[in-house]
């Protein structure tokens, strides 16, 4: 059997406990004990998350996504005699910890991996360790050219670039539109927008310097919003969590700089807990959604999305962002079904699942989007859409618009 991690009894989660800001930090990579024989026979499929550390908050919310639609596909037996089981480490964005963890989800022969945290140091290891991972931290880096490393939706530059196109679109004065991006010094800041000044400015928007700020919940954004001001700006964009943006709009209210300046940023600032943090200081906030905004429930797929929440019981509430765990735990599960249809149990393996998504086209994720993988494009879903706080509501004021593959 090639995959190690297949196993004939369903594996016992063992926890391994870290000290971390007097947290216990739980994961489930211990081996299990040998099965007797008949029963249920259990893939095994990897996560890298941030429960803890700077980003933990904001990106808990797919991962309990992720794991409510995993159990509801086991409880349907969506594929008889197989149970998806998820082994996950709580990486906390410590890049150590997430190579010790891909490690020992290439031991124990796992066959497929998933990360919510950015995943570029694993480029080469994928490859060799014929393993593909699917990443929800889109960078140009990630995407290009494209390797064993998959998606749900575009990169982060490419996302900007729509809502700039979407700018171009409604600006009406006859000088250029100014736009500042503003975020920590982290990959996932200004740095991730940066591919796209060319295209940008292209479109005939001038990017003034990008403004840097003290992690990802900073205590005060006043300085670097006053030098907003004084450069002119007539557009902010935030990245990359809801935590930033209500500190930016709590601070731009006080100054009076809402309805000045015209806020938005990258999808995951505009949250259910930014709405709620800052009232009124939201209104006219917008943002390039890779997927529907929570509330959309006449959408089947997000429609299922809280009714898993409210069966299974998860401690979250929604955020805004969960349709992406959502998604690619659809995406998962029918991976893994055409895996097994062609190869069988047991000689399901990394290279099996690759194939199965290189085939991948125009696959429904119950209404939330159509994923599509060619070799040439691994972001799986090529759109977005721009959406704005309106009445203290997140709704779409434009159709889905294509994104343009930004290739460094």
């Amino acid at each position: 059997m090639k995959n190690r991690g297949l196993k004939n009894k369903k594996l016992g989660i063992s926890l391994l406990t870290i000290a971390l800001t007097a947290l216990l930090l739980f994961t489930a990579c211990a081996p299990g004990p040998t099965a007797p024989a008949g029963q249920e026979k259990v893939v095994e499929i990897g996560a890298l998350v941030a429960l803890t550390g700077p980003v933990g908050g904001p990106c808990s919310y797919p991962f309990y996504a992720l794991q409510d639609y995993l159990d509801y596909f086991n409880d349907e037996n969506d594929i008889p005699e197989v149970t998806l089981e998820l082994v996950w480490v709580d990486g906390a964005t410590v890049e150590d910890r997430e190579i010790s963890a891909y490690r020992r989800f290439v031991d124990r022969g796992i066959p497929l991996i998933i990360s919510i945290s950015e995943a570029q140091m694993f480029r080469s290891s994928t490859e060799k360790d014929e393993i593909p991972l699917i990443c929800l931290a889109q960078t140009e880096g990630i995407m290009y050219p494209p390797c064993w490393i998959y998606s749900i939706y575009v990169t982060w530059a490419e996302s900007y670039a729509v809502w700039c196109e979407w700018i171009m679109d409604n600006w009406k004065e006859d000088r250029p539109p100014k736009v500042v991006v503003l975020g920590p010094d982290t990959v996932a800041g200004p740095h991730a927008i940066e591919p796209a000044r060319s295209y940008v400015e292209s479109l005939g928007i001038e990017m003034l310097p990008s403004e840097y700020v003290a992690g990802y919940a900073p205590l005060d954004t006043s300085s670097e919003l006053l030098r907003i001001e004084q450069n002119g700006a007539d557009y902010v964009y935030i990245l990359p969590l809801w935590s930033l943006a209500a500190t930016v709009l709590r601070d731009a209210d006080r100054l009076g700089l809402v309805g000045k300046i015209q806020f938005g940023g990258m999808e995951n600032t505009q949250g259910v807990k930014m709405l709620e943090q800052v009232g009124a200081s939201a209104e006219g906030y917008t943002s390039p959604r890779t997927g529907p905004w929570v509330d959309e429930t006449e959408i089947p797929g997000m429609e299922l999305l809280r009714d898993l929440r409210l069966k299974y019981g998860r401690p979250y509430d929604f955020a805004g962002d969960e349709q992406n765990g959502t998604v690619t735990a659809m995406v998962t599960c029918e991976l893994v079904r055409r895996a097994l249809e062609e190869v069988g149990y047991e000689n399901l393996d990394g290279v099996a699942i690759k194939r199965a998504m290189d085939n991948m086209k125009n696959f429904d994720c119950d209404g939330i989007k159509q994923i599509t993988y060619t070799p040439e494009d691994h972001r799986g879903w090529n759109k977005a859409r721009i959406y704005r706080v309106q009445d203290g509501d997140v709704v779409p004021i434009s159709a889905w618009l294509e994104a343009p593959m930004i290739v460094p």
